[in-house]
């Protein structure tokens, strides 16, 4: 059963999300606040598996909640703003809800954190510590001058590095975003990418051949630096 709560400075909104959670019998809610203050306190007793969080609150911010509790519970963001869903994500939001919330996408969020808690669950009984795995995104947000673009994680065959901007390209086409390479490395699941270059991430799926220390993506060559072989030749070999 999971144990939610939800955070939100509009009633309304946390009516919509009680009405939701209880037509999932896997569900039990167990506070409700417009407060995140108050909601602070019931996350660090551990009475909650989930908070469905609010993003513009008056006295906390959903982001601000999400560095505070950091790793203690699981979080769903709710909002009717998009451009807060690349950081979100960046705190590790294990979704983003754009409001208005349809109950089905709603219950798509769910599936995900059950998934993610069964995973716990099961570490924790073969013994290891109770602490929360990294996830593998499935999509990433990026910035692209006045947009958040949404790329799927299974569509990317490379990312370039230009000073101080990056060209992610994928299999439909090329996308521009002011961003850094450590940046964009951060957000990429390590065991499906790995940096080669100093300018240049891959995926390791996407790689049809490897000669003279260089990879070929597609009609792409790419060196790999001096630097990166070790750790490339054994990602490759692992995987």
């Amino acid at each position: 059963m999971i144990r939610c709560m939800i955070v939100d400075d509009k009633p309304l909104a946390i009516d919509v999300l009680k009405h939701y959670v209880s037509k999932v019998p896997s569900m039990t809610l167990t506070f409700c606040t417009t407060n995140p203050l108050e909601a602070l306190n019931k996350v660090m007793e551990r009475e909650v598996d989930l908070v469905f969080l609010d993003v513009q609150m008056p006295e906390l911010s959903g982001l601000q909640f999400m560095k505070i509790v950091k790793g203690k519970c699981l979080v769903v963001l709710t909002t009717a703003y998009a451009e807060y869903a690349l950081e979100g994500y960046e705190n590790d939001a294990v979704d983003y809800l754009l409001k208005p919330v349809s109950f089905e996408r709603f219950y798509k969020s769910v599936e995900k954190v059950q998934l993610m808690l069964d995973g716990l669950a099961g570490a924790n009984n073969a013994g290891a510590l109770p602490v929360m795995r990294e996830k593998e995104a499935v999509h990433i947000f990026v910035k692209t001058e006045y947009r958040l673009v949404r790329v799927d994680v299974a569509d990317i065959l490379y990312i370039e590095g230009l000073q101080n901007y990056v060209v992610i390209y994928t299999i439909t086409g090329k996308i521009t975003s002011l961003q850094t390479m450590k940046k964009m490395e951060e957000q990429l699941p390590s065991s499906q990418f790995i940096r080669i270059h100093k300018s240049f991430i891959v995926a390791i799926n996407k790689i049809s051949s490897v000669e003279r220390n260089r990879v070929s993506i597609g009609e792409r060559a790419i060196a790999v630096g001096e630097v990166y072989r070790e750790a490339f030749y054994q990602a490759i070999a692992n995987s």
